[in-house]
């Protein structure tokens, strides 16, 4: 044993160093080849230490320096860079949910279970039976097919079939590059009666998680193969290929009511729980939670459900006790609603459209996050001329700034809050010759932006109309969170201030005074653009993101390195930014403060 005397300090990086005064008092001889260091202790025995890998040691920017670059005017970014690489996650060493192992099979156990809901394909009347020629593949397809068409057969979701229908296969390729075996049912699909089943609306679900801050997610394994096809509907799904003719016994990708059906089942098997910790979109589950202990309830009672119901998980696309999670394409944390980055970097890096078909697809995906965007109708105008029956394509200056704009203003998008139930709602509004927009916040916070183009007649209205256009405009598209609630809403027209006392109002305005009336609203001039409040908030997003995708080659590289930054608040006070002192500085106040503590006691 060798005695030592260690200062507690703050090191993140390192458990204990040892400086050159204790390895000299103990004959401390370094083998830096050998990663060996070996101690010959004037009242002990010799030992041998040995290092067990190579640590790296993180350089150190030098505190003083900083500050004097800083003091300067110089730009700076304040970054935390930290190792994203995770260790394996097992099923084992999850909390509750290591209790459940039959929920999370490697492979489906089989064909599931008769339920209370089955699938079926109601035909229009009159139809018979359509049968396609197969698509012809190429030898690596061919393969895969045999290899697919055999593990379909060994789990009973397929068998060999004599149906007069008929449609051909093809294969899509996958994220981690394997193939997806998939029916071309689209001729099917044109005939088969549309399953009106409603799918959740996006915006609805994510209004349930107020408050929460502890989510778990789960997947199910291939969850369309968990329900079976009604017995006479297994013929219509028969398919064709190079290896013989089969229909399925399970509901399968492609058919046209499938989601509707699934959205069904898995509505009916959590209705217990909807709205209340739980929200389901098709096949995918998000639990949530305002405490761990509330947590671990939910998750049981969860686990337990889809266990009596025979349904699976795939545990490797399943995430347990997060305090932030993506799901559906956003990502949900206590703090609020944001875009994943991930989706975002799709929209980003989208070449110029060059037909009105890739425009299309374009505004699809972008429109996916219109709530997040402040006046996205009136940045889109310009593209959404093009896509107009008759218009010519005519790729303008000012489709350019608004392709350009609309990607701007998708990456440095703000957090939306989920309203906390507390009421007390403000609405700024502002209208234009182009559109209408608003802003609808509560306690400070943006809950979401709105925006849409006028339409012919309204082209007409005037100002004093288009300002109340867009009052009316916000409460019917956030009367969910609206009803019942106190409102104030901001407008820059002076007029509307007395809207509720004036005397003379048009056949239009009166229609539109009964439905204000029934929202306890207080209209209130703003002077300058309405939106300013909104304006303000995002703009400090902006500015980080603006500063720090300047950097987009250092970005790079640390994503190759598989490394996060996480960009701090950044305004133009960057002379006060704090710069942690070395290890050095801290070793040397830590001896100063026991040398002082030493002087001072009395022996």
């Amino acid at each position: 044993m060798l005695d030592v005397t260690l200062l507690v300090l703050d090191m993140q990086d390192f458990d204990v160093i040892l400086g050159m005064d204790w390895l000299s008092a103990n004959h401390a001889n370094i083998d830096y080849f050998g990663k060996e260091v070996v101690f010959n202790p004037p009242s002990g025995a010799s030992f041998n230490f040995r290092g067990t890998g190579m640590v790296c040691i993180p350089k150190v920017i030098s505190a003083m320096k900083a500050s004097k670059l800083l003091s300067q005017g110089t730009w700076g970014i304040l970054a935390s860079v930290v190792d994203i690489r995770e260790p394996e996650v097992s099923l084992s060493s999850e909390p509750v949910v290591r209790e459940y192992p039959d929920v999370f099979p490697d492979e489906l156990p089989g064909l599931p279970p008769p339920r209370e809901v089955d699938f079926a394909i109601e035909l229009e009347p009159g139809i018979a039976p359509i049968s396609r020629a197969p698509y012809r593949m190429v030898p690596i397809e061919l393969k895969e097919l045999k290899v697919q068409l055999q593990e379909l057969l060994d789990k009973s979701f397929i068998w060999p079939s004599v149906s007069p229908w008929g449609a051909p296969v093809l294969f899509v390729k996958k994220k981690d590059g394997s193939m997806r075996l998939c029916i071309d049912y689209r001729k099917l699909n044109k005939v088969t009666v549309k399953n009106r089943y409603p799918l959740p609306r996006i915006d609805d679900l994510f209004d349930q998680l107020q408050g929460a801050t502890v989510f778990s997610k789960i997947d199910l394994r291939s969850g369309y193969h968990q329900l079976r096809i009604r017995d006479g509907d297994i013929p219509k799904t028969a398919f064709r290929s190079r290896y013989g003719h089969y229909e399925f016994v399970v509901m399968s990708f492609g058919l046209t009511n499938a989601p509707a059906v699934f959205m069904d089942l898995m509505n009916r098997v959590f209705k217990d729980f909807l709205d209340s910790f739980v929200i389901v979109f098709i096949d995918d589950i998000l639990i949530y939670s305002k405490t761990e202990a509330e947590h671990e309830e939910h998750l049981h009672q969860v686990l337990e459900t889809v266990r009596a119901n025979k349904l699976y998980a795939k545990f490797s696309k399943c995430e347990f006790w997060l305090r932030k999670v993506t799901f559906l394409g956003h990502v949900v944390s206590s703090e609020g609603v944001s875009v994943d980055p991930a989706k975002i970097e799709a929209v980003t890096n989208w070449p110029r459209p060059s037909t009105v078909s890739e425009i299309r697809s374009f505004l699809g995906l972008a429109g996916y996050y219109r709530r997040f965007v402040e006046d996205f109708s009136r940045i889109a105008s310009p593209l959404t001329q093009l896509t107009r029956k008759g218009t010519p394509f005519v790729w303008s200056p000012a489709c350019e700034s608004s392709f350009q704009e609309l990607k701007q203003k998708l990456v440095t998008t703000p957090v939306l809050t989920v309203p906390d139930g507390s009421g007390s709602f403000v609405i700024y509004s502002d209208a234009s010759k182009k559109g209408l927009g608003c802003v609808l916040m509560q306690q400070g916070k943006v809950v979401a932006y709105a925006s849409r183009q006028l339409k012919i007649h309204e082209q007409n209205y005037s100002t004093h109309d288009l300002e109340l256009a867009v009052v009316v405009f916000a409460l019917k598209i956030w009367r969910h969170y609206l009803y019942g609630e106190k409102i104030q809403i901001y407008t820059d027209h002076k007029s509307m201030k007395y809207f509720f006392t004036q005397k003379e109002l048009n056949m239009r305005q009166r229609r539109w005074l009964e439905l204000v009336k029934d929202y306890d609203c207080e209209i209130l001039y703003h002077p300058g653009k309405a939106n300013v409040v909104a304006d303000a908030l995002s703009r400090k997003v902006a500015h980080s993101a603006a500063l720090i995708t300047k950097q987009t080659p250092l970005l790079r590289d640390f994503e190759r390195a598989e490394i996060a930054v996480s960009v701090g608040e950044v305004t133009a006070q960057l002379a006060q930014l704090s710069v942690q002192p070395t290890l050095r500085q801290k070793i040397i106040v830590a001896q100063w403060m026991i040398l002082t503590w030493s002087r001072s006691v009395v022996w």
